[in-house]
């Protein structure tokens, strides 16, 4: 089986979070630096997948907020500037789904993490260049990477939640 090496293509990718605030309401963010790799055959089953993001590049639409996220209080940007994932597991689970398990890394601290993974397909652009289309799902709990920074609320509740939602839409170009 040949391998062929892929690279994520930005402009054509996205990477978010989705974190509920004062439990009525979702606040979505992204990254926008970020880069990867997927190493694979030709239906991507057993693919080696390297990801890594800017933490500087966050973005969540508030400047105040971004900042926040930025400081000691969650992502510690000075310290640890990015946030990276190597897969351990990619899985084929029927024609267009994966199961894909890997080693996500947030600040100091590394934990295995599951992600469902949904092959949009492969296509040729009209300038030659094979893509190949994917979306990942996961949740994970901030608090297992260090991200521990919350505020009680009058009612009793917290102002931030602990899941988060990751949702990465992925354009992968096959390289020469």
């Amino acid at each position: 089986m040949s391998t062929t090496i892929w690279a994520i293509d930005p402009s054509h990718s996205e990477v978010q979070f989705k974190v509920k605030h004062l439990v009525i309401t979702t606040v979505t963010g992204n990254f926008k630096e970020f880069s990867g790799t997927v190493e694979a055959g030709d239906d991507f089953e057993n693919a080696k997948i390297s990801f890594e993001a800017k933490v500087d590049s966050i973005n969540t639409n508030s400047e105040q907020r971004d900042g926040h996220l930025k400081s000691a209080d969650f992502f510690e940007v000075e310290k640890y500037p990015t946030l990276s994932f190597s897969s351990t597991k990619f899985v084929k689970t029927d024609d267009e789904e994966f199961e894909l398990i890997g080693d996500l890394t947030i600040k100091d601290v590394t934990k295995s993490v599951k992600l469902s993974v949904e092959y949009g397909g492969t296509a040729t652009d009209p300038w030659g260049n094979v893509k190949a289309g994917f979306e990942l799902t996961a949740k994970i709990n901030r608090k297992d990477f260090g991200l521990t920074w919350n505020a009680p609320t009058e009612a009793g509740g917290v102002l931030v939640s602990e899941e988060v939602k990751l949702i990465a839409n992925i354009q992968l170009v096959k390289q020469a």
